[in-house]
């Protein structure tokens, strides 16, 4: 299935929380997190899909170097669950390729093609080569912008993130809260090493990303992403050459917020 943004479709935007509804909210995620933390990632999982306290709960993934072990998981909790692939027009051929062979293979039966509508890339990336002045503004548009439109409607989301991947992702927590949203975020992987991924995907003998064994060990669109040399960061390949480490879609309102951070003060302009 899939799901196009077009240029008369609102990016979305949540209208402004009290902070009652924001107290509420932190103490929802808190109560999740003090619920679930001495548990793994199929206990979480389940949680996430049938905790009244987590609501209606989707699954976005990349289908890049180690999401099919969080689709794997997740298949066996339920395979209804829906699945969200951002298919930005820029991927890897192989990306393509695999997230059909994984999709077929675990049988997932509620799977959303996300793209924003051609008519909507012509008036904004006419050339296709906005990430040359812009990455972040390229992201917004080719990923922020319809994950944003297709999330509508969901309470949480479920992403593979792991504290190992980055120095930004150290702190990383099971539940947190998007405060511009609302919306409740997932990383059932949260405390995974690099050896508890290979082991989980050796055991159960799951498909790897073709591009993993030509040294992308973090895969995104293919004009943005290099290989990774020995002892690199593993995400060092993204972006290589500049002060950025995330596409967008883990920022609030245009800006990352790190643990500690007040949201206020990192505001952005939306893109």
């Amino acid at each position: 299935m899939t799901f196009h943004l077009s240029a008369n479709t609102p990016a979305g935007g949540a209208p402004a929380r009290s902070v009652e509804e924001l107290r509420d909210l932190h103490g929802r995620v808190d109560a999740l997190n003090a619920r679930y933390r001495h548990h793994g990632a199929v206990s979480v999982l389940e949680g996430a899909l049938r905790d009244p306290e987590a609501g209606q709960i989707a699954l976005v993934s990349s289908f890049g170097a180690e999401s099919v072990v969080l689709l794997h998981l997740v298949a066996m909790v339920e395979r209804k669950t829906p699945v969200l692939f951002i298919d930005t027009r820029l991927l890897f051929p192989e990306t393509l390729a695999y997230q059909q062979e994984v999709a077929e293979r675990l049988q997932l039966q509620d799977l959303r093609v996300l793209r924003t509508d051609e008519m909507l890339l012509r008036e904004r990336d006419p050339n296709d080569d906005l990430r040359l002045t812009s990455t972040d503004a390229c992201c917004a548009l080719r990923k922020t912008v319809p994950l944003e439109q297709a999330l509508q409607g969901f309470d949480g989301w479920i992403t593979g993130r792991k504290r190992f991947q980055s120095t930004t992702r150290a702190a990383l927590e099971f539940f947190e809260l998007e405060e511009e949203t609302g919306r409740i975020k997932v990383n059932p992987l949260a405390h995974w090493a690099p050896e508890d991924v290979r082991a989980y995907m050796d055991e159960n003998r799951l498909p790897r990303h073709p591009l993993v064994a030509r040294g992308y060990p973090s895969i995104g669109c293919a004009p943005c992403t290099s290989p990774v040399a020995e002892g690199e960061d593993p995400r060092a390949g993204r972006w290589r050459g500049e002060d950025k480490q995330e596409c967008g879609i883990h920022f609030v309102n245009g800006r990352m917020v790190r643990p500690g951070e007040d949201a206020e003060e990192t505001k952005g302009p939306s893109t």
